[in-house]
């Protein structure tokens, strides 16, 4: 297979697993603006090796088994993933909410890890997906300690996602330097309205940035008289020093 043809089978399994609907030939050519010969052929492939499946009665394609379990190696194998497994789960149950550690992934923030908020509610489990830079704690976290590629998600836009979705490039800025200051970032209602977070960088023994850990719930449980309130800010901050030092970082910034 080229070079060329792994782009575009690439490309096809990203469209399929970016909306919760199959799709078929004719949609993927028009979406990836390819051939509609080129497009079945590789479907045909991907299938043979359970990559993607065909719906028997619409004859459309939706995302395989073998890719779920390729996902779930991957999750298997990160390593701030397994470092971070006791402490996010400490972190939810010294602040009773839902707890998410993700790693940078292109342009977004890949979720690895989910600790569900204790109490009985009905919750969704977030492995897997990707959440904004520029709207989340958690991306603002480790956008703060990554200067090139802060002018990169500027370039592509801010979008807005909320009122409250920082869209302008300085104030953004700014508010990474308090991040850098204080070692906590900040999500007021940016990307979903109703909900806030707060995160903290985790380092690796190179000094790098890793990812991040934080937790995110209502502004009622969260906020208090228009601010995140100390004890969660303390208890973020901690569990991040803490996965880092699992990392092999030598101290945490902030």
């Amino acid at each position: 297979m080229s070079v060329q043809s792994i782009e575009r089978a690439a490309a096809i399994l990203r469209c399929l697993s970016s909306g919760p609907r199959r799709l078929g030939v004719s949609e993927l050519s028009t979406r990836l603006g390819l051939a509609k010969g080129t497009i079945h052929g590789i479907l045909k492939t991907l299938h043979s090796e359970g990559f993607v499946e065909q719906d028997l009665e619409s004859g459309k394609y939706q995302i395989g088994p073998a890719l779920l379990q390729l996902g779930q190696t991957y999750l298997d194998v990160n390593e701030l993933r397994k470092q971070s497994l006791v402490w996010s789960e400490m972190l939810a149950s010294k602040s009773n909410e839902s707890v998410r550690v993700g790693v940078l992934r292109g342009g977004s923030v890949l979720i690895v890890h989910h600790v569900f908020r204790p109490d009985n509610s009905l919750q969704i489990l977030e492995v897997g997906s990707n959440l904004p830079l520029h709207a989340t704690a958690m991306g603002k976290a480790i956008l703060a300690h990554k200067a090139s590629l802060l002018e990169d998600v500027i370039s592509d836009g801010l979008t807005r996602f909320t009122r409250n979705t920082i869209t302008d490039a300085a104030v953004l800025t700014r508010e990474l330097e308090v991040v850098r200051e204080h070692g906590c970032a900040e999500e007021r209602e940016e990307a979903v309205l109703s909900e806030v977070g707060l995160a903290a960088p985790v380092f690796d023994a190179r000094g790098e940035v890793a990812g991040a850990i934080g937790l995110h719930g209502s502004v009622r449980n969260v906020w208090s008289d228009g601010q995140p309130k100390a004890k969660l800010v303390d208890l973020v901050i901690d569990a991040a020093r803490a996965v880092s030092r699992e990392l092999g970082a030598e101290r945490s910034r902030g």
